[in-house]
């Protein structure tokens, strides 16, 4: 297998925990207009915030931000070191640094291993404007508001594998420099970072990879993190938990997710979990994945439509080719196997 695929659900209750463009002295939630109704979501960007924020709480060193352009009256941007070696989250999260032309610096990227989809409401929903009011020790109060907002919020997400800890290396055409800068450079990098990092071919390209067992630790760290995700506006206000409610994954051999449908959610019905679905999916990419299916479903969300899916699934529940536990469980269980090197094969493409 090559990819871990997935959709995860998170459950807001009266929140605000991503916000966009205020009017006036209003704050509004972010949400889209779909065949004329209301669909609060959170941006992706702001998931993969939370994600290298709970690297951070279990011990990642998070690579260090530069902000230029202001103070030189030019245009603005925010960099990080760009040094996926060192640095853990410029590997699992991708980076772009633009170089000044006229330094000759050339500009480096890296397309992120981990891709999320963006949260969105599976229904419609109408967030609630709440009025405020500052008046402590004022003559005259300051009015304010600000929208919340109670939904289900799904998306997918997908991680290439193989691609944690490898960084290919740009040919004569430049074709490569999506993922690393210089051969010259990603060299003086590992052989400074990280001792026993080889050059390898990659998907037909040169590469730099680091070890394997740096490679299995962030990949078990990602997933750590996502089983304590925590983060989000309005805190003070809407305190609310951002731990997956349900999740579902599966490694797949390509990067399809096979997993859209499986989770979704109609109006007036809300969220829907369809056995069904998932049946079917499994058995037309028979071959292409690698059981068990792995479902982390929250005690208390949904248990009736969680009755209803085992009963549904009972036949490959009972043959151990879908397991269902807690999503902390689920995927710290899975971060431990991968420590453990269980799944070394993941970290290779699959021979075809």
């Amino acid at each position: 297998m090559a990819y871990l695929a997935g959709k995860m659900v998170l459950s807001v209750r009266a929140s605000a925990p991503n916000n966009g463009k205020g009017e006036a002295t209003t704050g509004r939630v972010k949400s889209a207009r779909i065949r004329g109704a209301r669909y609060p979501y959170v941006s992706a960007q702001a998931v993969r915030r939370w994600a290298r924020d709970s690297l951070v709480e279990l011990g990642a060193v998070p690579s260090p931000v530069t902000r230029v352009g202001k103070a030189q009256n030019k245009a603005q941007k925010a960099n990080t070191a760009a040094d996926p070696v060192r640095y853990a989250d410029d590997d699992l999260f991708g980076y772009m640094k633009a170089g000044a032309n006229k330094d000759g610096a050339a500009t480096t990227l890296r397309d992120s291993p981990f891709m999320l989809g963006t949260l969105m409401s599976v229904e419609p929903a109408f967030p609630t404007e709440d009025f405020g009011v500052m008046a402590r020790g004022v003559s005259e109060p300051v009015l304010h508001g600000h929208e919340f907002y109670t939904a289900d919020l799904a998306a997918p997400f997908l991680l290439d594998v193989p691609r944690v800890g490898t960084f290919t290396l740009p040919d004569g055409g430049g074709v490569g420099r999506p993922n690393y800068l210089s051969q010259e450079q990603a060299l003086q990098v590992a052989e400074a970072a990280a001792a026993g990092a080889t050059t390898v071919t990659f998907r037909d390209q040169a590469a730099v990879r680091l070890p394997i067992a740096e490679r299995r630790a962030r990949t078990a760290l990602l997933l750590e993190a996502l089983a304590q995700l925590s983060g989000g506006a309005k805190q003070a206000l809407h305190y609310g938990d951002r731990v997956p409610d349900l999740i579902v994954l599966v490694p797949f051999k390509g990067g399809i997710n096979p997993l859209a449908h499986v989770i979704d959610g109609e109006p007036g019905t809300g969220l829907r979990v369809r056995g069904d679905v998932l049946l079917e999916e499994l058995r037309a990419w028979e071959g292409e994945w690698e059981a068990p299916v792995r479902i982390g479903w929250r005690p208390g969300f949904g248990d009736a439509q969680r009755e209803d899916f085992e009963k549904l699934c009972a036949g490959v529940i009972a043959e151990e080719q879908v397991v269902i536990g807690h999503p902390r469980t689920i995927l710290r269980g899975l971060a431990g196997e991968l420590r453990e090197g269980r799944h070394d094969a993941w970290f290779d493409d699959p021979a075809r």
